[in-house]
């Protein structure tokens, strides 16, 4: 299983979250949405589209873009389509068995 976690809470778990560029892209449904809020920064990748991003306010503090997804990504990244990626640095902890940074 693969977690990413802040503060003990548990952002996203699964089992087969898909491995792209050294991060770890969650499906949609083992996101706990409920933990984030949209942003309005937003980047380019040449391969993959647009990505837009994620905060997150947990036990008061306020993680600015913590995550990003691509919405309608470039063809050669339709299998990431709406799952979610977390900026390791920003997490408590992430990976398998949620190793700690």
């Amino acid at each position: 299983m693969v977690k990413a976690t802040y503060r003990d809470e548990i952002l996203a778990e699964d089992s087969s979250p898909v491995m792209v560029e050294g991060n770890y892209y969650f499906p949609p449904e083992s996101v706990n949405k409920s933990l984030l809020a949209p942003s309005d920064t937003s980047t380019e990748c040449a391969w993959k589209g647009t990505a837009s991003y994620y905060s997150a306010q947990i036990h008061g503090d306020n993680v600015k873009d913590i995550a990003w997804y691509y919405a309608d990504p470039k063809t050669k990244a339709s299998h990431i389509k709406d799952h979610v990626a977390f900026y390791k640095a920003r997490l408590s902890s992430w990976g398998s068995s949620a190793l700690t940074l």
